[in-house]
């Protein structure tokens, strides 16, 4: 009826259910609607596999429409403010809602504690919110697909000049994968022959992980130059080199990701009551993911870090080389943020400045690059030399490399 909907949310998401028309003057009542994206019910047809009716059943699911939305900002307001029955086993919460008079439908809307006709069947409850984990899968796969373009990464191309047989094989990986997803796409479910296809290439998207977790922590071993010089060319490596491990590492969790939802169009045609305990099963292996990477960005940004203390610590003698190892740390900064961000990592944005002097260091400092830039072998006058000397001592030594 035009009169009803389900909401069930995962924590993570909110899905609203029933006729089309219902479900659409629900959301833009709340302002929901632009924010929202189409659920796919077709997934919750073999479920509806036992009972009396099966007929009908089946018949609710092709009838009815749902749609799906992040369960932050102004959603998450909603899931608040409407009274949901919160499942202990599942931790999942559903609701049905009725209204009398359709010109005022949210105002009019009345609750009840238990799923409604569309779902009575408590597997088809537990489908529906697994449709929820993989649209919001999906979600976060669209966001890193728009990452990659606003970055410009070539993630192919990196990976085909990679001297390793193993991660080059993740080009292929990822055709495979694609594939799969487009006939997924057009079938609404995954057959054990398409299935088959995909099965063994976790071990290629691990493989290529380590390997880029690896280049980063080649190139935070780099920061552990202590002249400036060699700091800088380092952190100017760093800066050129760790957009494209990041780059790859983004499509690492893109293709598992798609195998994610693969998996859970297996899970729910051939063990449907396990639905529930491997969605759990499935975030937890997501956040293993961020927190191995986060580890390793931590890292870089610890080098980073000291690498800034460095360069400032000798700065008097070494200006431009000192800031170009701060410029290129809140480069390097603001990418992991971007990729932070993207993968829901939890991190603090880091930002650096160059050491304040006094103004007889910053002339002298300024001075000094000067007389270096003239060319080697150029010493400035006899004043300008005493002066270094003793900035040298105050400020942070005389290394000139």
């Amino acid at each position: 009826m035009d009169n009803e909907i389900q909401l069930i949310s995962d924590g993570d998401g909110l899905a609203v259910l029933g006729e089309e028309k219902a479900v659409e003057r629900f959301l833009r009542d709340e302002g929901l609607w632009a924010a929202s994206k189409a659920l796919d019910l077709r997934g919750l047809k073999p479920l509806l596999t036992h009972g009396s009716n099966v007929t009908q059943a089946a018949a609710e699911v092709t009838a009815n429409a749902g749609r799906w939305m992040k369960l932050t900002g102004d959603s998450a307001k909603v899931a608040k403010r409407f009274p949901l029955l919160k499942d202990p086993k599942t931790g999942n919460s559903y609701a049905t809602a009725k209204a009398k008079d359709g010109h005022k439908f949210v105002k009019n809307l009345q609750f009840e504690g238990g799923p409604g006709s569309l779902l009575t069947n408590p597997a088809a409850l537990s489908g529906a919110a697994g449709l929820m984990t993989q649209t919001a899968i999906q979600q976060t796969m669209a966001e890193i697909t728009d990452y990659l373009v606003r970055i410009d990464a070539k993630v192919d191309d990196v990976l085909r000049k990679v001297d390793d047989t193993v991660v080059a094989q993740m080009v292929g990986a990822g055709h495979t994968i694609e594939r799969a997803l487009t006939i997924r796409e057009e079938t609404g479910s995954v057959n054990e022959t398409l299935w088959s296809t995909v099965d063994q290439t976790h071990q290629t998207i691990g493989a290529t992980q380590t390997y880029a977790l690896d280049q980063l922590d080649a190139v935070a071993k780099k920061l552990e130059e202590t002249k400036v010089g060699g700091l800088a060319a380092a952190a100017a490596l760093a800066e050129h080199e760790v957009p494209k491990w990041l780059a790859v590492l983004a499509r690492c969790f893109q293709l598992q990701d798609a195998i994610d939802v693969i998996e859970l169009d297996r899970v729910l045609a051939e063990s449907p009551h396990e639905l529930d305990a491997y969605r759990r099963g499935l975030k937890k292996a997501q956040a293993g993911r961020r927190e191995l990477v986060s580890e390793h960005t931590a890292h870089l940004l610890a080098r980073m870090d000291k690498a800034v203390e460095t360069a400032n610590a000798k700065i008097v003698w070494n200006r431009t080389k000192s800031l170009d190892v701060v410029a290129s740390a809140n480069d390097l900064a603001a990418g992991l943020d971007d990729f932070h961000g993207l993968l829901t990592i939890e991190a603090d944005l880091r930002s650096w400045e160059p050491r304040e002097l006094g103004r007889a260091a910053e002339v002298a400092s300024q001075a000094i690059q000067q007389s270096k830039d003239k060319g080697p072998g150029v010493v400035g006058t006899a004043a300008l030399a005493a002066t270094a000397v003793g900035l040298g001592k105050k400020y942070g030594g005389g290394d000139q490399a």
